[in-house]
């Protein structure tokens, strides 16, 4: 019998015979679980919105204190005071801290993913603190050079400089914890993976990361700036200068993978504006700085009611501190990656 004869006289497979070895398991469709949980935990959305719930449940739960403690002995109507400003800010701050405490425990990731990393973290902080207070001085040096700022008089002298110039750096501090972690901890580390999944499902994996950073990045810190408006004696082009202010944030943060350099730099910079020249700091004056000035000409050049923030001689020296970033900061080994900072689904336990 030739081959093909014995081809022809073969019995035709069964579907038995067909199926010996199993039929292929069926494809998992689309599921309520998958709305919530995507391949790196809970989707960025969700994650995002749960934050803002947990941080504005605390405030509200401790509202009634944090109005007693922030507003005596103040007068709502005069320049801020130190101790009701540290009672608000530390509040809320501890807020923010816990809901980001809380989501690292419900997403299973350390907290140093959201910025908080402990390497070279004292160097960077130390860093910020000495950019912030030399760029804010080349800013009012700029100022005061082309006339357009005014030094009155030195209203402090001999303790009573130590004394408020250590007061006023605790509260800038505090300041600068709770805006940069809020602003740019868990809500930028979220909000870029999602924007980075996004890119890597229509675009591909290439740049996805960069891309999805940056982008988070913008609407972030141009939501910090215009989270001024409310400020006495802002400018629009004030609030424009704290949104770039928020973009030279994220780039330290995006060099380094951490908080701390920009937490240093928006304390200094703060505390010199407010404290060692008694300039606005985005409209506002504090009790007990160091000197008197007041601004002189066009307030998109002098600033006017804003302070430095509200002139134009900003940008150049925003532009000089971009230059500090990058040759002064250390480049971390992978960058500042959200993506590849995420756990294996596995690791949830979730059903």
């Amino acid at each position: 019998m030739n081959l093909q004869q014995h081809v022809a006289n073969s019995p035709e497979p069964t579907d038995a015979s067909a199926n010996a070895a199993g039929p292929a398991p069926p494809r998992p469709g689309f599921t309520v679980f998958d709305l919530f949980i995507g391949p790196e935990g809970l989707r960025a959305l969700w994650g995002i919105l749960l934050f803002l719930a947990l941080r504005h449940g605390l405030i509200y739960c401790i509202y009634p204190v944090i109005r007693v403690l922030a507003t005596w002995p103040s007068n709502p109507d005069g320049p801020i005071q130190p101790r009701p400003m540290m009672f608000r800010e530390g509040a809320v701050l501890i807020c923010v801290l816990v809901a980001t405490w809380l989501m690292a425990k419900i997403e299973r990731r350390p907290v140093e993913a959201y910025g908080f990393t402990q390497r070279r973290s004292a160097r960077n902080f130390v860093a910020g603190l000495a950019w912030g207070v030399a760029l804010l001085s080349l800013l009012v040096f700029l100022l005061r050079a082309a006339g357009l700022l005014v030094f009155d008089a030195r209203l402090l002298s001999g303790g009573s400089i130590l004394h408020d110039g250590a007061v006023w750096f605790a509260g800038f501090l505090l300041v600068g914890l709770l805006e940069e972690s809020f602003s740019r901890g868990y809500l930028q580390f979220t909000l870029s993976r999602g924007l980075s999944g996004t890119c890597r499902l229509l675009f591909g994996a290439e740049h996805a990361n960069a891309i999805g950073f940056w982008v988070a990045a913008l609407i972030l810190s141009f939501a910090f700036g215009f989270g001024h408006r409310t400020n006495p004696g802002e400018s629009p082009l004030g609030l424009l200068s704290a949104g770039f202010a928020g973009l030279l944030f994220c780039l330290s943060l995006w060099r380094t993978g951490s908080l701390w350099w920009a937490i240093g730099f928006h304390a200094s910079w703060d505390w010199a504006q407010s404290f060692l020249y008694g300039v606005a700091d985005s409209g506002l004056m504090v009790q007990g700085h160091l000197y008197a000035t007041h601004p002189v000409g066009k307030p998109y050049l002098s600033g006017g009611l804003t302070g430095p923030e509200g002139s134009l001689l900003l940008l150049p020296v925003l532009s000089v501190a971009v230059g500090v970033v990058l040759l002064t900061l250390h480049r971390t080994h992978s960058g500042y990656k959200p993506a590849n900072a995420a756990p294996p689904p596995a690791a949830l336990d979730l059903p």
